[in-house]
């Protein structure tokens, strides 16, 4: 809870969109299924820069949207110097489901991106390769959120990720907030195995809370979580300063398997090591 509650009243921030490089000639895909913040990031990134920011509006909660919007990607650019990893749903009628039967949530904030980003992940290798704007490497950003601190006990639930009556059971015993918590922990644990993987490659991959904030990612919260939440959340734009000093600047070179927090600050997840051990348990990481 003290993470939660410090990170929900974050200092003044360090890092302002002035101090953003030069970028001009840079490609960079924002997923935007937080609209207002994924547009705050889109027009940040091309109105100060110049640099190319699309938007890639596929509906994460469907591979053959996913594999539709890297095709039509990969027909326009041959180079991607940053990924972020911006869209997702929190708390949804629980009964809600991807195409493919998976819970939304986990199916929307990880098995989508998950998909998006591995289908890229050989223009992104090419491009930190080849590219000389890219000096030598190429980022994933990942947004994750302070629901990472309260993951149910042991971490992933995994009865809850299948498609079979089974499941969408335990999915409803676990209940919808839980069912985010362990989607945001899914994030992390993504971004942090794809540092540990690719690193050699150059990618650099980081994960983090973009802060409590003004988005419709709150719409499934009842009227009254609604409007106490009103006094704790901060302007949508501010969400977009801790991806953009990760995803832009000299400082996030250094950044790769690790958490960030509000605003543009590196924290800590220190029962993360715990959880990791047990995921050894499945042979994963």
């Amino acid at each position: 809870m003290g993470n939660t509650f410090s990170q929900g009243f974050p200092p003044k921030p360090i890092f302002t969109v002035e101090q953003i490089p030069e970028l001009t000639g840079q490609v960079m895909i924002v997923t935007e299924g937080i609209p207002e913040l994924g547009k705050k990031l889109v027009k940040l990134v091309s109105s100060i820069t110049g640099a190319l920011a699309p938007s890639q509006a596929s509906h994460l909660a469907n591979f053959a949207s996913i594999r539709k919007a890297v095709e039509e990607f990969k027909s326009k650019e041959t180079e991607l110097h940053v990924l972020f990893n911006n869209a997702g749903v929190m708390v949804p009628p629980v009964e809600q489901r991807t195409t493919e039967g998976y819970d939304l949530q986990f199916g929307t904030n990880v098995l989508g991106h998950y998909l998006f980003t591995t289908l890229l992940l050989p223009m992104l290798i090419h491009t930190a390769k080849n590219s000389p704007l890219a000096h030598g490497h190429a980022r994933v950003i990942n947004t994750s959120s302070s629901a990472v601190y309260h993951v149910p006990k042991g971490g992933i639930i995994w009865e809850t990720l299948g498609i079979d009556a089974s499941s969408v059971q335990a999915c409803k015993t676990l209940g919808t907030h839980k069912l985010y918590y362990q989607s945001k922990l899914g994030n992390v644990l993504f971004s942090n195995e794809l540092a540990r993987r690719y690193a050699s490659q150059g990618i650099i991959s980081s994960s983090l809370n973009p802060g409590n904030l003004q988005t419709d990612l709150v719409r499934h919260l009842n009227w009254f979580v609604v409007g106490l939440l009103g006094f704790f959340l901060h302007p949508a734009s501010y969400g977009a300063l801790t991806q953009l000093w990760s995803g832009t600047t000299v400082d996030g070179e250094s950044h790769s398997g690790k958490f960030l927090i509000p605003w543009d600050r590196v924290g800590t997840l220190g029962h993360i090591a715990m959880i990791k051990s047990l995921l050894k348990g499945y042979g994963i990481g």
